[in-house]
């Protein structure tokens, strides 16, 4: 009777703590990752992001989550390393347990996460990684099944760039600067170069080594060389050095450089940059962006400085959130095809079509802006279809 007894107490002892388990889980957040850059060069980028993509949460869990479960958002610093994102992305994928995860904005790095995140099924949706290998592997030419972007890639704005500078400027001679050893300037370059080359122009290219500071020996050289433009393939310190430089060189062509930009480069160049262009995937002074940069001001108390990582990491979360919804799941596989499938989606900066081919957005638009009293101000818009 007593066994009957330990037997009977053993089994609902059992089933209580299994109730408790279950209520546990589906009161348990859904988890989404986010590798960013908080620290070192470019952390300014990478903050913008990660608070971005936390105001999307907040505003998310306001609304009572998805699925009847709060959402958090799990963000790991990868100083702008490979080495440091592979780290994080495992430690998201085998301890955090996310069920997809957002940024980061270097092709390299996201170039190291993509077989991790390939071998281990679960989603990654880079922000302004735009080598095209980051979503389609060159050596097989089929695109990497979990791995998405926001922002357009190399080749287009490489097209633009080369096509603005020629077309819209007139250059005749394209000197073309970057950092042999960088995946997105390499790539950037490589379409800049290959644009130039159809549309019969000259043009030459000028290489350094990333952690270089001093290019008047590059600068120099494209100046003897007669470069009346200069297309500028790196990120935004690099590209504040070179402007300052050839500034002070007394050197002063059209420069043009992609979404390597950052507002801090006025910091680094000062009115050197005036009349300087940049391609970047919006304009601050769309109205589309209003609401967003208000909201962000509230709820940090300061305005965003680098309002397009800010929008980066909020838009992404509006992909991912709503893949999850699509997919009524937290399964990584099926938030995976629900991305793969997204078309059509309102977020805030355009309307989101993912090609199944590439898992790049279809025909996002870019936006041309010029360097004018100390701030940038936008052109033109600049699709792909228009021109090529």
């Amino acid at each position: 009777m007593k066994k009957k007894a330990l037997l009977f107490c053993a089994l609902l002892f059992a089933s209580v703590f299994m109730f408790i388990g279950k209520a546990q889980a589906a009161d348990a957040p859904i988890k989404i990752g986010y590798l960013a850059t908080l620290t070192g060069d470019g952390s300014t980028w990478g903050q913008h992001e990660r608070d971005g993509a936390l105001l999307a949460v907040k505003e998310a869990n306001a609304q009572g989550g998805l699925l009847g479960r709060p959402l958090e958002l799990v963000c790991y610093d990868v100083k702008g390393k490979a080495e440091d994102a592979v780290s994080a992305i495992r430690r998201l994928i085998f301890d955090d347990k996310v069920v997809a995860v957002g940024g980061s904005n270097y092709s390299g790095i996201q170039l190291a996460v993509a077989p991790i995140a390939d071998a281990q099924k679960v989603p990654v949706v880079s922000s302004s990684a735009t080598n095209p290998a980051v979503t389609v592997d060159p050596d097989t030419g089929k695109v990497r099944p979990y791995m998405f972007r926001i922002a357009y890639t190399d080749p287009y704005q490489g097209m633009v760039i080369a096509d603005y500078l020629i077309k819209k400027c007139g250059s005749k001679k394209l000197a073309i600067i970057g950092d042999i050893g960088d995946a997105y300037s390499e790539g950037l370059t490589e379409f800049i170069t290959k644009r130039a080359a159809e549309l019969g122009v000259d043009h030459k290219f000028w290489a350094y080594r990333g952690g270089d500071v001093d290019f008047r020996a590059q600068i120099t050289e494209a100046k003897a060389w007669g470069a009346d433009a200069v297309a500028l393939t790196m990120l935004y310190k690099e590209m504040g050095l070179v402007i300052k430089q050839a500034n002070e060189l007394g050197w002063k062509p059209f420069f043009m450089g992609g979404d390597g930009y950052g507002p801090g480069i006025f910091e680094i160049a000062g009115d050197a940059m005036e009349g300087t262009f940049w391609l970047y995937s919006m304009s601050e002074d769309d109205p589309m962006l209003t609401d967003l940069i208000a909201n962000f001001t509230k709820e940090y108390g300061r305005a965003p400085t680098e309002f397009m990582n800010m929008t980066f990491g909020y838009d992404i979360l509006q992909m991912i959130l709503n893949a999850i919804k699509t997919a009524g799941t937290d399964d990584p596989t099926a938030i995976r095809d629900a991305m793969e499938n997204t078309k059509d989606l309102k977020v805030t900066h355009f309307t989101w079509t993912v090609d199944k081919e590439t898992h790049n957005p279809l025909n996002k638009p870019g936006a041309i802006l010029k360097a004018v009293g100390g701030k940038v101000v936008y052109q033109e818009t600049w699709a792909p279809q228009s021109g090529f």
